[in-house]
């Protein structure tokens, strides 16, 4: 039995090996530290720990309540996990016909297929559906993704936008004012008729948050079909003349500025080829 003199915090001791205290547990969350390694989005570290995937100093976890600090050993499917990566971004210029996930049920081609062979395990900052194009951010950072992905963020998303017929100002009105579709409510939009091209015209649109299909179910609701949607720009992060299909570094003090991230040490520096790089063709 101790005595008396030792203090509790040496005594008691958590179910996963860790030491326990009655303050708050210090280090960071188990699936904040996977996601800062690049394993997953914390959403996808939540699953790959309640599944059992995860050890912590040897001990299997369930549960992503749970603080670790740098001296815990973690395992995921029995490997080491990597020290943490520096927080990266990448703009990419999303083709059309590339699905934006790493798997596709029905056997489609995906933006990771078509990525450079050297690119690191990487996660897209939200999603273009498979016809639309443009600007896609991505990251190695499950952190970076969240917080772009917030609403909070609120972040201005501009879109160029090509639809069939002759759309007037009032007829556009609707969408500036905030339309619902199917009961589901869209925020005001940021709508210009840029100019006419025979059948077609083209439009700027800028709104501030990404539900499905938002812009095609919006134009729709007025009567207006999209038949091309290219992101320009997320925020400050813009396309600007990346060609289709290449992919750009964003440099690391941007991402500081823009992010608020901390300064890193020397050794943790990556530095940006600061060249887009091709993708290689969808296999």
């Amino acid at each position: 039995m101790p005595s008396p003199a030792t203090p509790l915090a040496c005594r008691a001791t958590h179910r996963y090996g860790l030491p326990m205290t009655q303050d708050t547990p210090k280090g960071d969350r188990i699936a904040k530290v996977l996601a800062r390694a690049g394993i997953a989005s914390r959403r996808g570290a939540e699953e790959i720990i309640t599944a059992g995937r995860v050890s912590v100093n040897g001990k299997r976890i369930d549960s992503p309540a749970l603080n670790v600090t740098h001296a815990d050993k973690i395992t995921v499917d029995g490997k080491p996990l990597n020290a943490p990566e520096p927080e990266r971004l990448w703009l990419y210029h999303k083709p059309a016909g590339l699905v934006t996930t790493t798997k596709d049920e029905q056997g489609r081609s995906t933006i990771f297929d078509a990525l450079p062979e050297d690119m690191p395990r990487v996660m897209s900052v939200g999603r273009l559906d498979l016809n639309s194009e443009g600007l896609l951010l991505l990251t190695n950072d499950g952190g970076i993704k969240r917080k772009l992905e917030l609403p909070s963020t609120g972040w201005m998303r501009r879109y160029r936008v090509r639809v069939n017929g002759r759309p007037t100002d009032p007829q556009l009105e609707p969408l500036r004012k905030g339309v619902t579709v199917d009961g589901e409510r869209f925020q005001p939009m940021q709508v210009t008729l840029d100019r006419q091209q025979g059948a077609n015209a083209w439009l700027t649109v800028g709104l501030r948050e990404g539900k499905n299909r938002e812009i095609r179910r919006a134009m729709d609701s007025i009567g207006l079909a999209v038949n091309r949607l290219i992101r320009v720009s997320y925020g400050p992060f813009q396309l600007g003349e990346l060609k289709q299909g290449a992919v750009e570094e964003v440099r690391r003090r941007v991402i500081r500025d823009q992010l608020g991230l901390e300064p890193e040490s020397a050794a943790q520096q990556v530095k940006p080829s600061g060249k887009p790089r091709r993708t290689r063709k969808p296999r």
